[in-house]
């Protein structure tokens, strides 16, 4: 059963921005993973953005938005071999998936020079 469903874009000049102001800045919203994904990448603040959006469309798909203890950075994406990213949550997010009893993330992230967009759907 579909527990909810959120969407999210960002411009990736504003996602150059939060590059620039340093890897310590980028701590608070990326783990360590996905900060050494994104910075394989030659575009780094389009995947950066990618992620960025798709951590914002889980919470909104879990209705709550960044308040009540929840943080960009207890959620990871994390792709997989295939390219298919795959959503890890810890802290106060999972704790918020174990109690509405969440057990399926799908994911969708799309990024051009300028925009990056997520989708995502939460199942119980």
């Amino acid at each position: 059963m579909i527990f909810g469903i959120g969407t999210d874009i960002i411009e990736v000049k504003r996602m150059d921005k939060l590059v620039s102001r340093g890897r310590q800045y980028l701590e608070t919203i990326f783990s360590e993973n996905e900060i050494n994904y994104c910075e394989t990448k030659a575009k780094r603040s389009e995947h950066y953005a990618a992620r960025y959006a798709a951590k914002e469309s889980i919470l909104k798909a879990l209705g709550t938005g960044w308040r009540g203890g929840l943080a960009y950075s207890d959620i990871e994406i994390i792709n997989e071999e295939s390219g298919k990213p795959q959503v890890f949550v810890r802290g106060e997010v999972k704790r918020y998936f174990d109690q509405h009893q969440i057990r399926q993330t799908s994911i969708s992230m799309s990024h051009s020079k300028e925009i990056a967009i997520a989708f995502v759907i939460l199942e119980n």
